[in-house]
């Protein structure tokens, strides 16, 4: 998850600068709700040290697209511009100016993440600002961008259906079965 994960066990000071803070990892609760606790804390330190300090309940979806802004900053994916030369190639063969972001999937994730723990703390679904149509079409966005950037396309996976013509092959074809009459049984 790129400098997201790196934040662990991080606070944001009020220079917006991450300190390391000791770990006190409980052994009862998973990896996941290690790292959705971690998120929140960092994101609730964001709003505190937000100027002016802001309280969760005025949080809005705008608020949470500067959130992501502000990660890019500590990102390690490299996303190359429309004008760079390697624009669209998945491994570029030297390096460039081009600025390191936060990679899609790990916004995705912790956008997800933090939509649970807004729940979990707030307990109004309606009122989270995290699954905002704003939030939404940012993450299509960024999605968008990095894709055509690496060269390298996000498409949903079709689920696979069963039918009755991939069942058959074309050179045989049997008639199907008669279901048994009633009482035979």
């Amino acid at each position: 998850m790129d400098s997201i994960q790196e934040m662990d066990n991080s606070s944001i000071s009020q220079d917006g600068v991450a300190s390391h803070a000791p770990s006190s990892s409980s052994s009862t609760a998973s990896r996941y709700e290690n790292q959705k606790r971690r998120d929140w804390n960092t994101f609730m330190q964001y709003l505190k040290n937000h100027r002016p300090p802001l309280a969760l309940s005025w949080c809005s979806g705008a608020h949470v697209l500067e959130f992501l802004r502000y990660l890019d900053r500590f990102g390690k994916t490299k996303v190359h511009t429309p004008i760079c030369p390697f624009y669209g190639y998945p491994n570029p063969p030297a390096p460039c100016p081009c600025p390191f972001r936060q990679a899609w999937g790990s916004l995705d994730a912790l956008i997800g993440r933090l939509r649970a723990a807004f729940e979990e703390n707030e307990g109004k679904p309606e009122a989270n600002p995290f699954g905002t149509r704003a939030v939404r079409l940012y993450l299509r966005e960024v999605r968008d961008l990095q894709s055509k950037a690496r060269g390298i396309s996000y498409e949903k996976k079709k689920r696979k259906r069963p039918s009755s013509a991939h069942q058959q092959t074309p050179s045989l074809s049997l008639p199907r079965p008669r279901p048994p009459p009633p009482g035979a049984c």
